[in-house]
């Protein structure tokens, strides 16, 4: 009895657990700016926006999602970075409202949707210019679309966040940098190794932005597919012959748009074409996180030249140690041309010659006194040409140590013959 009670509760905790894995909180934004909270699942999502679930597994924040904008029949489905949102022509849905990157997003949004400050911008202009009122009406067809403003929105809060990273990154990595060539230790070694790894990760996020941003502006009909408002409009008129949905029709902005599709049902297919005012609009973020990619660039070629003096200092080391090995080796040698000499004279033969010649003792004693002085002599000198030649002609170390070789080579066969 006792284990049951135990379980019981367990049990419970785990349900609970996959009850909030599977429900994903979503805050609705108008076109007035008013937010509201919506605690509801996938389905619920599904049959507001009308998409497919291949749509919105792009937005689940458990699995890993390349950056897309991504047009369809009602919705703009917006997966960048952390900005997970659906866009409608009246409304936004945004994922997980009270993560701490997702806040400043929707204060943003609860600032810049709603459209009474252009109101009274243009009011204000009606007052200063009166005879420009025409063509504030005629200008009226031609504001810019509820789901323009929020694209909008997105697009500059994910530059911005992106541009921030990066100038934190060069903060950090510049004087680390700078602290590595003064002082080479295993600590500034990691801490470059860290930073360079971030910055790896961030290039790949801003470059995966950029490559959306390129590619829909590379595709007239994509960019076309994102003009919600005109696709409702076209689909509202009588010549279509189906109305909106029942959740649109409740929207001011969509109804009026409505009122005017008997005047803009003549322009509508010269206006499924006409992409620039969302090519300009999107070509100002995607100036914006090119600057940012060239940032980065820019920071992986100092990285890269800071490798390379590192570089050029290990191998300045390595060449002073092989220098030391090579003066060794030529005080080896010419020590042991006395030990030839004596071991050749130490033989038990009979030499004819040695009797009446005594003079030639002497010059063996000479010549086997000078040839080791002059090896060892040019031993030191010969390292420093090579040392320039490995320097002028970028010669690896496999070519330096043939060079030695063929180095010892020649003195040990000079000594040899002068013996």
């Amino acid at each position: 009895m006792d284990r049951d009670e135990v379980l019981v509760p367990v049990e419970t905790q785990a349900s609970r657990k996959k009850k909030t894995a599977v429900s994903r909180s979503w805050i609705l934004l108008d076109q007035n700016g008013e937010s509201t909270i919506l605690d509801v699942d996938k389905y619920a999502i599904m049959r507001r926006v009308q998409i497919h679930a291949r749509d919105l597994r792009i937005l689940d924040p458990l699995l890993s999602y390349p950056s897309a904008i991504l047009g369809r029949e009602r919705v703009i489905v917006l997966n960048l970075e952390h900005i997970k949102a659906i866009i409608t022509a009246e409304e936004v849905l945004l994922r997980d409202p009270l993560d701490e990157n997702v806040i400043p997003i929707v204060e943003e949004f609860q600032r810049r949707l709603p459209l009474v400050n252009i109101t009274n911008q243009i009011q204000g202009e009606e007052e200063v210019h009166p005879g420009e009122r025409k063509d504030f009406d005629t200008g009226e067809e031609n504001e810019f679309p509820f789901e323009f403003r929020a694209l909008e929105v997105a697009l500059e809060a994910i530059c911005s966040f992106l541009d921030a990273r990066t100038r934190e990154l060069e903060t950090d990595a510049y004087p680390a940098l700078d602290e590595l060539t003064s002082k080479i230790s295993s600590r500034n070694l990691d801490r470059v190794r860290k930073l360079k790894s971030s910055m790896t990760r961030l290039t790949n996020r801003v470059q995966k932005v950029r490559d959306e941003l390129e590619q829909l502006l590379d595709d007239d009909d994509d960019m076309a597919d994102l003009y919600l408002s005109r696709k409702l409009a076209g689909s509202s008129s009588p010549v279509s012959g189906s109305g909106a949905p029942n959740w649109f029709l409740n929207s001011p902005t969509i109804g009026s748009k409505i009122s005017r599709t008997s005047r803009a049902s003549a322009t509508t297919m010269q206006e499924e074409n006409d992409v620039e005012e969302l090519e300009m609009l999107l070509e100002a973020y995607f100036m914006q996180i090119d600057g940012t990619l060239n940032k980065l660039n820019t920071l992986r070629e100092y990285i890269d030249d800071t490798e390379d003096y590192i570089n050029i200092q290990l191998d300045n080391h390595r060449n002073q140690l092989i220098q030391l090995e090579l003066f060794l080796c030529s005080g080896t040698v010419s020590l042991s041309v006395y030990s030839l000499v004596a071991a050749i004279f130490g033989m038990n033969f009979q030499y004819t010659w040695r009797e009446g010649h005594g003079y030639v003792f002497k010059w063996v004693c000479l010549v086997i006194t000078l040839s080791p002085k002059q090896h060892y002599i040019n031993s030191k000198t010969m390292p420093r040409v090579l040392n320039l030649l490995v320097i002028l002609h970028h010669t690896d170390l496999q070519e330096f140590s043939f060079l030695t070789l063929d180095f010892f080579t020649f003195n040990f066969r000079w000594s040899s013959s002068q013996v």
